[in-house]
């Protein structure tokens, strides 16, 4: 395929992104706007993301992903996580503040995007020339360890959620955790909750006891949203061959990330990029793999969401059928979500 077929291609397909962290990432570069413009004002209004992570300064640069980048780099849909590991009893709180801005935003922008709360969402936006934002939830100690919280988090349109991060949680240990058990109770109420109320069970970050747990007892299937392949990187964070195919059995999606230690332990490369979705299409399946850039949050191999078009030339350079090119664009996910939130 030719790099004009596949820019063509990239331009007519749905492309969705399972992670990124950019909601924080705006605020902390001074309550920047959806397009990434800045307020003359606004990075004097601190609210609970700013006053505990604090400003990044200079305010306004390098932001991966908003509209604007968005739009250029071809991507129609993103899972929005706000992750509320850092701010250590007050994780509720810094979770609804990102939340509050994320709707400001959205609100002034509504000729632009729109918060999808169903696959149908996703696909009227993609109809209308509109972005779409699938809001997530990444470490479920922004719960408190209520059960009452989630379900008016789902009512705001939350459909995903992290069950951790790499450090111990109420729900179960991270990855990072040295000789790490697995859910704990509380977790294994959330996943049942999770899939009751049509929420999509995220287990990157979480450890190998606790992925384990999740396909034992979810009813429904799952995805890692921003992981890669423990075969060609011997990181924490990255599933083994055998995890890639529980999660397939599943009905699940990988998200393969852009972060450049979990691609490579030497020098991480866009080939190498290309690789861990091979391996993960040759272990799991072309049904079972998608993108989950984490822009803004450490995936800095590309250098920002215009560049989203080159993965689709390597992958048409690496002969993939255009169907197939589609299925890891987005076409997995939109599956996957249609099946988990309707």
């Amino acid at each position: 395929m030719h790099e004009k077929d596949a820019r063509r291609l990239h331009e007519e397909t749905l492309v969705i992104d399972a992670h990124n962290d950019s909601i924080v990432a705006l605020i902390r570069r001074g309550n920047l706007r959806l397009d990434g413009a800045q307020r003359p004002d606004d990075a004097e209004r601190e609210g609970a993301v700013a006053y505990l992570r604090q400003y990044i300064r200079p305010l306004g640069e390098r932001i991966q992903l908003d509209i604007g980048k968005m739009r250029q780099g071809g991507l129609n849909a993103a899972f929005f996580a706000v992750d509320c590991t850092r701010p250590w009893g007050n994780h509720l709180l810094y979770l609804m503040d990102a939340l509050g801005y994320f709707f400001r935003e959205v609100e002034e922008f509504g000729a632009d995007i729109l918060i999808a709360h169903s696959a149908s969402d996703i696909e009227r936006a993609h109809a209308e020339n509109k972005l779409a934002a699938i809001l997530a939830v990444e470490n479920s100690d922004a719960l408190e360890k209520s059960p009452h919280v989630l379900p008016l988090l789902h009512r705001l349109g939350v459909r995903a959620m992290t069950l951790t991060h790499s450090t111990r949680s109420w729900a179960g240990d991270g990855c990072e955790v040295e000789g790490g058990s697995g859910l704990t109770g509380f977790g294994r109420r959330l996943v049942e909750q999770l899939n009751e109320l049509g929420i999509v069970v995220d287990v990157s970050h979480l450890n190998e006891p606790g992925f384990w747990d999740v396909v034992k007892m979810t009813d429904a299937p799952f995805m890692a949203t921003h992981s890669c392949c423990r075969a060609l990187c011997e990181h924490p964070r990255n599933l083994r061959d055998e995890q890639l195919k529980a999660l397939a059995e599943k009905g699940g999606v990988v998200g393969i990330t852009f972060v450049p230690f979990f691609i490579s332990s030497t020098e991480a490369t866009l080939a190498g990029l290309l690789d861990h979705i091979e391996h993960a299409v040759s272990v799991a399946g072309i049904d079972h793999v998608g993108l989950g850039s984490d822009f803004d949050g450490g995936g800095d191999l590309l250098t920002d969401a215009t560049q989203l078009p080159e993965i689709t030339a390597g992958l048409a350079a690496r002969n993939y059928t255009e169907a197939d090119i589609r299925k890891i664009l987005g076409g997995n996910q939109l599956r996957l979500l249609r099946q988990i939130i309707g």
